[in-house]
């Protein structure tokens, strides 16, 4: 009796804390504190839409020029000032292969914003992996190995009206 009572609290306890708000900064707020980036410097913001993460969700690895960023959750965003010029975001993950690329020019004083989506090839992949197993995530690598975009996410540049309609249901990633 112990055991199954100790089960059910754990498993409230789980379910709870996927259903919670996430916790963080709001990007209005923390513009306003910060202000703009500083002389010749932009601002690149990373969005990862609000849904459901899975019971356990696994933070997205992106990084910006090779450096990482933070882990982004579901509903979360991450953000990074750099000197203006030429900038690449990238992602990869465990026991994916391959690595997503995004390279864009930033202008100084600007705020860039991204969304992050799963790819195709990873889409595909997770689909054929539930269907085949091991065996079924082989064939998926080989028959997505020509997709233009060889890693796990795709950024989308975003319009700033967008992302920041968007960006008030989100948190800064911790």
């Amino acid at each position: 009796m112990l055991k199954t009572l100790l089960g059910l609290v754990a498993i409230a306890a789980i379910v709870s804390g996927c259903a919670s708000e996430r916790s963080g900064a709001d990007f209005l707020a923390l513009s306003q504190k910060m202000g703009p980036p500083r002389a010749g410097h932009s601002r690149i913001v990373v969005l990862r839409e609000k849904g459901y993460g899975g019971i356990v969700d696994q933070g997205w690895d992106v990084k910006l020029d090779g450096g990482p960023m933070a882990d982004l959750k579901t509903g979360t965003y991450v953000y990074a000032d750099r000197p203006a010029g030429r900038h690449e975001l990238s992602a990869s993950a465990d026991l994916f292969p391959g690595i997503s690329k995004r390279d864009f020019a930033a202008a100084p004083g600007k705020t860039y914003f991204f969304l992050t989506r799963p790819s195709d090839r990873a889409k595909a992949l997770g689909a054929m992996s539930a269907a085949g197993g091991v065996a079924g995530l082989v064939i998926g690598a080989a028959v997505t190995s020509n997709n233009a975009n060889p890693g796990p996410l795709d950024f989308f540049p975003m319009e700033e009206a967008e992302a920041r309609t968007m960006i008030n249901d989100l948190r800064l990633a911790p």
